[in-house]
Formats: structure tokens, sequence, C-alpha cells
């Protein structure tokens, strides 16, 4: 089985909580509905204010628009082709105040559009993906935001850099011109323990700091925490958090 289908398989059950005949379609989500379930969520994690990202892949652009009018600026997409037919459909306001995160694997082909469309890109994850962004950045006159995706969970079906293998091209990514390194992210093993998680969100976060004092570097997020776990992701440091169903579902 190849990379892909593994990668594939590994969210199977995320993506079952949404019928795949749906994915991108505007079933009707309230913009109170969503508000409620935004303040329901901040109440969870005070005092502490990561940026909460709208993860609104399943759903269409009406998910989008209800919740900017809720409150949310940032959402997150991870399919380009029906990314950019959502974002050249909204309004011009709510598109120009609205910060768009790409949160699934980029292939390198697909960069132009990813950089065109998108102000961070969550999932860089080789120095190859890393080059090809600033290339494009540049020849857009642009500086993309990058966070660099880690496979802590250490799972053969994930992308990522491995940990042991980062530092050694990290330099040479921070040195690429037209791209600004912000952060790490990672995705945490689907139905892992209490324990587990608070693992492997820890590791995230004493690499990020690793990686500060080797390089003399600020690395201010940490994206990790989704629906099922964002709680848990908080406590251990997250400052982004994408989360999809708890809002929209």
């Amino acid at each position: 089985m190849s990379k892909m289908n593994r990668h594939a398989d590994n969210h199977k059950a995320e993506e079952n909580l949404i019928p795949s005949k749906l994915w991108g379609s505007n079933v009707a989500i309230e913009a109170e509905f969503i508000e409620r379930n935004l303040l329901d969520i901040k109440d969870k994690i005070a005092p502490c204010k990561p940026k909460i990202i709208g993860v609104t892949k399943y759903y269409g652009i009406d998910a989008i628009v209800n919740g900017y009018k809720a409150g949310l600026r940032d959402f997150g997409e991870s399919r380009i082709q029906d990314a950019v037919q959502k974002i050249e459909s909204l309004p011009e306001q709510i598109r120009r105040e609205s910060t768009f995160h790409l949160i699934g694997h980029l292939q390198t082909n697909k960069v132009e559009k990813a950089v065109e469309y998108f102000d961070v890109i969550h999932s860089v994850d080789s120095l190859k993906l890393a080059r090809k962004i600033s290339e494009v950045a540049c020849q857009l006159n642009k500086r993309e935001k990058i966070l660099l995706q880690v496979n802590v969970a250490e799972e053969s079906q994930k992308y990522g850099f491995e940990i042991s293998g980062l530092s050694e091209v990290f330099e040479d990514i921070l040195k690429l011109d037209s791209v600004d390194v912000i952060g790490l992210m990672c995705m945490a093993e689907f139905g892992a323990d209490e324990s587990t998680l608070r693992k492997t969100f820890g590791k995230l976060r004493q690499l990020r700091e690793s990686l500060e004092v080797s390089f003399d570097v600020r690395l201010p997020e940490l994206s990790m925490g989704m629906s099922d776990d964002y709680l848990i992701a908080v406590e251990e440091g997250s400052t982004m958090v994408r989360i999809g169903r708890k809002l929209f579902k």
C-alpha cells in the first residue's frame, strides 16, 4: 500500500463523521450555531488564547461565511481545488479580512496555487517542498508563512519530518528566501489515550524549544490539537488548534 493510501486510511474515522458525498457541499450551518460552539470552546480553554482555526474542508462556502459572522477569522482547508473555488466565491470583505491555512499534505505540483491562495502553510514536510514554496513565493513577490510538520507520533502512514532529522535541514530552510518559518505542526495518533497525547504534544513543544536555542530563532507557533484532543493540546502549549466538527457539526 502506498504512503498516500495509508495516509488516507489514517483519516478514515475522521472523514466518516461527514458523508463523503457532502464534502464541500453547502450543508446549512447557521452563524448562531457556530457562535455558540465557538464560545463554548473559548470558555473551555480559558485563560489560554490559542488561535482557533475553523476547519472547513468538509463543508461548503456557507461554513466560512457564517463562521466569519460568528467571529472566526482563520479557516483551514486541505484540498487545493476545493479551497480555491471557495475562496474565489467569498465576498471581498470576508476574503480580505480572513486568514487561510493549508493544513493538508501539499504536493510540489500544487505549490503555485497553495502560495497564491493561502496565507499560512502548516504541512511543510521536506526541504524540497520548502524550497519550492520559497521559489514560487519569490515569483509572486510574497513572503509565505510556513510551519514544519513533524511526525512526532512516528507513524509510518503520516507525513512529516522525523524529530532526529529536522535539525539536519533546519538551517537550510531558515536560509530560504521568501518564507518565514513561524513554528511546528503535528498530528497526534488517532484514538490515542491522554497519556500518549500529552507525550506527543510535549515532544513537539520540546523540539520547538530545542530548535530555538540551537539556531537562535523564535518559533512562536505550535499547531497541534483537533476536535477530539484540543483541550490536551492547549494544556501542552498549543498556540493553534484546528477544529472542524466541534464548531460546525
